[in-house]
């Protein structure tokens, strides 16, 4: 069995950077149903092209009135007012109010001409037809003005932003049924190797099922875009290299695991020169040496480690940054914070930096890698720590900067 070895290996930092730097953003769009938009990215601005509300409106049940009619009102001796008539929701009073008078009001009913404020019915009390007024009311209390929510022109929602259920609503808003997102970007993931048979399928001696393409497509899947999973295949250069073309053609996305590293069998390192520029083959990395990527036209693929902790843990500190440009979506897909160690754990290797999952709970971290190719390794594990060379030792105790994943990409943070 022959080996290469790796040429200069290449910082964690300086290889996420140079991939994030390749990353050519999607530009397809297309046009979506706000009940089906939310979590898409916006492709372009959308301005309220009209005040909400449109009209001056309640915004508690409640009565109308004139403030100044109870300039004078206390509990002791309550403004009487005369009650003339109700709105709801969706009506309006055919007439101003008057000096003296109120009316009852419904949330969101249209405030009448003439009244400028409105109290609440549990502050007030009604005897006859005459409503009695504890206090001296303000004026526009309880009432939204035209506008109050949004003015027109106001901008809604910016361009590359991703859709909540609130955005969602303010587009709802002003009548708006559908509107343009960009593409979720297409992410094909080829496995390969003479050992690997796809769940489902029988086993020979020496197989294993593979497993890649399952973890892969639910990282893709969580940062917005689509995966297209390839069976795997054979140890052949020409195989690989016919499948990894075949998926440029329809893909924004390549990745490929498995036959990264130095192997008489490890195919990528020859082929992936000849799809495009180079961007690097060895990262400075544990787990994750042997990663390697090349820059096409347009379009980037990345060989992933074969073993399944190793090609998981790469996902998330490296793929996921570059899953989320690739789809227009701000920030790595991670949230930073600072954890304490509950138990020490021993950096491997101290020339390298080192990727530690961790399970995060209560601000404590608890490291729970096993081996590259054991996947129960992160079972549990919600957060990681990339730990810079020359760390060789985490004592209990010590504190670490983490990088806490979101559900569903990990399993949920205990409080």
């Amino acid at each position: 069995m022959k080996m290469r070895p790796f040429g200069r290996l290449l910082p964690a930092e300086t290889a996420r950077r140079r991939l994030l730097r390749a990353v050519v953003p999607v530009e397809a769009t297309e046009t979506v149903g706000l009940a089906d938009a939310v979590g898409r990215v916006v492709s372009e601005d959308h301005r309220a092209p009209f005040p909400v509300p449109g009209f001056s409106r309640a915004t508690w049940d409640g009565y109308a009135l004139r403030f100044r009619d109870t300039r004078d009102a206390t509990s002791r001796s309550p403004a009487r007012l005369r009650l003339v008539g109700e709105v709801h929701a969706e009506d309006r009073l055919d007439r101003p109010l008057s000096r003296g008078e109120a009316v009852a009001i419904a949330t969101g009913g249209a405030i009448p001409r003439g009244a400028d404020a409105v109290i609440i019915f549990e502050e007030v009390s009604v005897e006859g037809s005459e409503l009695l007024v504890p206090r001296r009311v303000r004026r526009g209390e309880r009432i939204a003005d035209p506008g109050d929510d949004f003015a027109k022109g106001a901008r809604l929602v910016r361009r590359g932003v991703e859709l909540t259920p609130a955005a969602l609503g303010a587009l709802a808003a002003i009548g708006r049924t559908e509107i343009e997102v960009f593409a979720r970007p297409m992410v094909r993931v080829i496995p390969n190797g003479n050992e690997l048979v796809a769940p489902g399928g029988s086993r020979g001696p020496g197989q294993i099922y593979e497993t890649n393409n399952v973890t892969l497509s639910a990282v893709i899947s969580a940062a917005g875009g689509i995966a297209r999973a390839v069976p795997p295949v054979v140890d052949d250069a020409e195989a690989i290299e016919r499948a990894i073309r075949e998926a440029l053609s329809d893909s924004d996305l390549v990745l490929v695991t498995g036959g990264s590293s130095v192997g008489d069998h490890d195919y990528l390192p020859v082929i992936f020169p000849r799809l495009g520029r180079l961007l690097f083959h060895g990262i400075a990395v544990r787990p994750g040496k042997p990663t390697l990527a090349v820059a096409t036209s347009s379009r980037l693929v990345i060989g992933m480690p074969g073993h399944p902790t190793s090609c998981l843990l790469n996902a998330y500190w490296l793929l996921l940054p570059v899953l989320r440009r690739l789809g227009h979506r701000s920030g790595p897909g991670w949230i930073d914070t600072t954890v304490t160690m509950a138990e020490p754990y021993d950096v491997p290797t101290a020339g390298l930096s080192t990727v530690v999952p961790l399970k995060v709970a209560r601000g404590t971290g608890t490291p729970t890698f096993r081996d590259s190719s054991a996947i129960t390794s992160l079972s549990g594990a919600n957060a990681f720590a990339l730990l810079p060379p020359g760390r060789s030792h985490l004592r209990r105790g010590a504190r670490v900067s983490a990088h806490l994943l979101p559900f569903p990409i990990s399993a949920a943070a205990e409080p």
